[in-house]
């Protein structure tokens, strides 16, 4: 497995990383147990060193799925969780909060899901409006003078916010949606991060799942599955968007791979400090998804495919106006 650099940082980790949310949240059942620890173990074996998770994954129950699945290999792994939102006794989410004494106790009870001494990466999930970036960006140096955390990321924050959290404690990553599907990360954050030295964390390089051919119009999604609820994928707007899966569909056929290699490796391609984190529950999809390391694009078959999905318009929001409201501030 390649291995990429975040941004300026010397935070080191796999060309492509594991989304572990899948496994728990989201996107239809839980898997159990058994089987979430042998896939993320399965990622390890096949050299990747990027997991991602974070509280609001179940909430916590992917954590502790990830806590268990990687302490064998602790030392050899990157672990990145995030911290924003509060949840009452029932665990329902229930608004942001990133107060600093909030940022700690999360950490804390991370560090004991983890069952680690130290997270690689904490991410701020969201920006919360009620308290000053800066604070956020102190109360995370502060966690890592404590030797708690090691790097400081953000997660679908606007530029302003970035070069303000950055002033305060340098920002080693931003992971935010980013694919052939959704590129207007291109337009001010993508330059920006290029500007500070910040790694790009691309969630949904596959437009969550749709970029893999392996959806349709008439796909039903399970109950409990975002997706359902996401403008982007009502039956009328797939049938609309089906153009873009069609096209990735033809480069993959002329590069004799598969559909998620190509839109993988696009990603890929972009900078040389882009690290995907596609998430899966099957052993052949992580296969797949790691063998995007292998294919290459050109710069001219970048420009084609690029130039092929501009012309494309696509159809429905990425979010629900509730969350949307959430990204880019």
């Amino acid at each position: 497995m390649q291995k990429r650099k975040l941004g300026k940082s010397n935070l080191e980790v796999s060309a492509i990383g594991l989304g572990c949310m899948g496994l728990s949240f989201g996107f239809g059942p839980a898997v159990d147990k058994q089987t979430g620890i042998a896939l993320i173990r399965a990622a390890v074996e096949r050299g990747v060193t990027f997991f991602d998770t974070a509280e609001a994954y179940g909430p916590y129950a992917n954590e502790e799925l990830v806590g268990e699945a990687l302490a064998p290999f602790r030392k050899d792994v990157v672990i990145a969780t995030k911290f924003a939102f509060k949840f009452d006794a029932s665990g329902k989410q229930v608004g942001l909060d990133s107060r600093p004494e909030h940022i700690k106790q999360v950490a804390e009870a991370s560090l004991k899901r983890l069952k680690t001494d130290v997270i690689d990466l904490f991410y701020q999930h969201r920006v919360d409006p009620e308290v000053p970036i800066e604070d956020v960006a102190g109360a995370v140096k502060e966690l890592i003078h404590e030797g708690k955390v090691k790097h400081f990321g953000m997660s679908e924050a606007g530029v302003k916010t970035i070069r303000r959290a950055h002033a305060v404690q340098p920002v080693t990553a931003l992971q935010s949606e980013y694919s052939l599907w959704f590129r207007e990360p291109e337009s001010e954050v993508i330059p920006t991060l290029e500007e500070l030295g910040i790694g790009f964390v691309p969630f949904s390089p596959l437009g969550k799942g749709f970029l893999t051919g392996k959806i349709n119009h008439e796909t039903k999604f399970a109950e409990g599955d975002f997706r359902n609820v996401v403008p982007r994928f009502t039956e009328e707007n797939r049938k609309a968007n089906q153009a873009m899966v069609d096209m990735v569909g033809r480069f993959a056929q002329q590069k004799k791979v598969p559909p998620a290699q190509i839109a993988l490796a696009w990603l890929l391609a972009q900078k040389p400090w882009i690290v995907p984190i596609p998430g899966t529950t099957k052993l052949h999809r992580l296969e797949e998804n790691l063998g995007a390391v292998h294919v290459t694009l050109s710069p001219e078959e970048c420009h084609e495919l690029r130039n092929a999905a501009s012309k494309i318009p696509v159809q429905g929001a990425r979010y629900p106006e509730a969350l949307q409201r959430m990204v880019g501030r």
